[in-house]
């Protein structure tokens, strides 16, 4: 839809609501199923940015059906208790056999490491407090021609997940791949399957407030702490992994069962009416 009915140099939303709006009125017409329980047997998917905008075209649509996003942002209206968050991946298939695994803890000389665009309002202050200031944590904006990114990351206890525009970062699932423990630093985001995954036993998060301690909170963590943080970290990665056909608790496996979570627990709201938001 952004690629075609999106026009970037007026940078107008509007187009992309009435095709949401039109579509759902036609299939809603067509199909007895919408009406029957008003969306909320009915989800939609997107890991784009205007998701969530996009589906605010229809009230059904934001309130009652379950919206499976990667931007879940609950200051943005995801509602955990009827949205799943989906996590965010860098889908180059090409490459992805080639990013799994990592060394063993002992190999990994680097604390913490980050490299990245500054937007946002969290990387600015990232990059403000630690760039070029310390060894031991390692923050970039341009990573230099002779350094790679991934290498680096398997070299690196902690992998720093700063939210940019948008609170999800593909950087969590690429941690998680390389078997460096996640620091998510964002505010008013909702891990991907959190139902189940218990993400303070195989990630850090850091507060925005806290950044300026973020060595001494990495250094803070035992030894004992990390490794079985690691530990758990590979254990996470099944989870997250794309195969084709899919697997057991594999990625598409995990997405499904947080739709069916949610719809076991949903109560559609029936005093709605069909207006743009």
């Amino acid at each position: 839809m952004v690629r075609f009915i999106y026009n970037r140099q007026r940078r107008d939303a509007q187009p992309i609501k009435r095709f949401v709006a039109d579509y759902i009125d036609v299939v809603s017409k067509k199909y007895g199923f919408w009406e029957r329980k008003l969306g909320a047997d009915h989800f939609m998917v997107s890991c784009h940015d205007w998701g969530p905008m996009a589906s605010t075209a229809n009230s059904y649509l934001y309130h009652n059906s379950i919206r499976v996003l990667c931007n879940a942002n609950t200051s943005e209206g995801f509602n955990p208790s009827k949205d799943a968050a989906l996590p965010e991946i860098n889908m180059r298939t090409d490459k992805l056999s080639r990013m799994i695994g990592g060394p063993s803890p002992s190999r990994r000389p680097i604390l913490a490491f980050f490299a990245g665009g500054v937007h946002g309002p969290i990387r600015p202050v990232l990059l403000d407090k630690w760039k070029d200031k310390d060894n031991d944590v390692r923050v970039y904006e341009y990573l230099p021609k002779n350094l790679n990114y991934y290498d680096l990351m398997r070299k690196s206890k902690y992998c720093l997940c700063p939210s940019g525009y948008e609170v999800a970062s593909p950087r969590i699932v690429e941690a998680i791949y390389l078997e460096c423990v996640p620091v998510t630093i964002s505010e008013g985001y909702v891990p991907p399957f959190s139902d189940v995954l218990n993400w303070n036993s195989f990630s850090v998060n850091v507060p925005l407030s806290e950044i300026g301690n973020l060595k001494k909170i990495l250094m803070g963590i035992s030894t004992r702490r990390y490794l079985t943080m690691h530990r758990r970290v590979k254990l996470a990665r099944r989870h997250f992994m794309v195969n084709s056909p899919p697997k057991r608790y594999d990625l598409f496996h995990m997405i499904l069962h947080s739709v069916w979570l949610r719809r076991l627990n949903q109560r559609p709201r029936l005093d709605l009416q069909e207006l743009d938001r």
